[in-house]
């Protein structure tokens, strides 16, 4: 037996339950993976209450989590490139990550350097890939002044490190309190809020050259203002306003490869890409975890420890 969150309905956060599940077996192309981290992201709690049911509809009990890191203690028929003992980050597809043992499918997987702390490989592949995608749709490179709106979160804050990597100049969007991580990482921070127009365009006087929304809430709309084309705004958040005005919407599914996990992870082995770590907390306190997400105020990712 082993632990797993589950629930039975969509609901709010009283529904997750914490069970002792049978021990899972892998198929054949399957490791297991017992699990020492594994983030959480606010598109699980679209799914638990029910928001997401059209595009993708829960069976129940139901599972959650896609992102892991954890140690290989089992090996399933016709799988050569992995063996017991091996360290790994990866992602499930199967709504499962939040348990301490987990069936991943040996292609999902890529070492983890000693380097890479559990918490930062257990937060690595969604917020990576979705951070990994927005900056490719925008095209962001050499001469373009991009903004991030959401700049200090779980996507925001790599899609800024991204951005700048590419070598754009990044103006990041957050609270006074995380301005110093923002300079410290070379973006340029600016406060959200009332005013944030004439913000931006005073520390960008030639202009802005590309938009990626991380948190919604009108931001979509302030890139248009700014005279961002809608083909160089992503918005990973706000579909009302994509379906109204025609920006991006390109998210983790854009670049959910292997390939793009261990890129991302050799930049974080390197000290060239920062994983932030906001909190983590026991697998049994999954609830309080979701609670510190729903605030929105957190800097980068919030892990769960099986």
């Amino acid at each position: 037996m082993s632990l797993a969150v589950q629930f039975d309905e969509y609901g709010d956060l009283e529904v997750l339950q914490v069970r002792e599940v049978a021990r899972p077996t892998p198929g054949a192309g399957e490791v297991l993976v017992r699990v020492r981290a594994a983030g959480i992201n606010p598109g699980e709690n679209l799914i638990r209450g029910g928001g997401l049911h059209e595009t993708w509809p829960a069976s129940f009990p139901s599972g959650e989590g896609s992102d892991l890191a954890g140690v290989i203690e089992e090996i399933g028929p016709n799988v050569s490139t992995w063996a017991v003992g091996a360290e790994v980050i990866g992602w499930v597809d199967t709504r499962a990550s939040h348990a301490e043992l987990v069936v991943v499918p040996a292609e999902h997987l890529v070492h983890r350097d000693p380097a890479v702390s559990w918490e930062m490989g257990g937060a690595l592949f969604v917020a990576g890939a979705t951070a990994h995608a927005t900056v490719r749709a925008i095209a962001a490179g050499p001469g373009d002044t991009v903004v991030v709106s959401g700049a200090a979160g779980g996507v925001g804050s790599l899609a800024v490190q991204l951005a700048r990597r590419a070598g754009a100049t990044v103006i990041g969007l957050a609270s006074a309190a995380n301005h110093d991580w923002l300079t410290g990482h070379g973006i340029i921070p600016v406060t959200y809020g009332d005013g944030v127009a004439d913000r931006i365009r005073a520390v960008a006087p030639g202009g802005v050259d590309a938009f990626i929304d991380t948190f919604g809430s009108g931001y979509v709309d302030l890139a248009l203002e700014l005279g961002v084309a809608p083909d160089r705004i992503n918005t990973i958040i706000d579909w009302e306003a994509a379906a109204r005005t025609g920006v991006k919407v390109e998210g983790s599914m854009a670049a959910s490869t292997a390939e793009v996990l261990g890129e991302l992870a050799k930049l974080v082995a390197a000290g060239e890409l920062e994983v932030p770590i906001a909190a983590t907390f026991p697998l049994t306190e999954v609830r309080a975890a979701y609670r510190e997400l729903m605030q929105r105020h957190t800097r980068g990712k919030i892990v769960l420890l099986p």
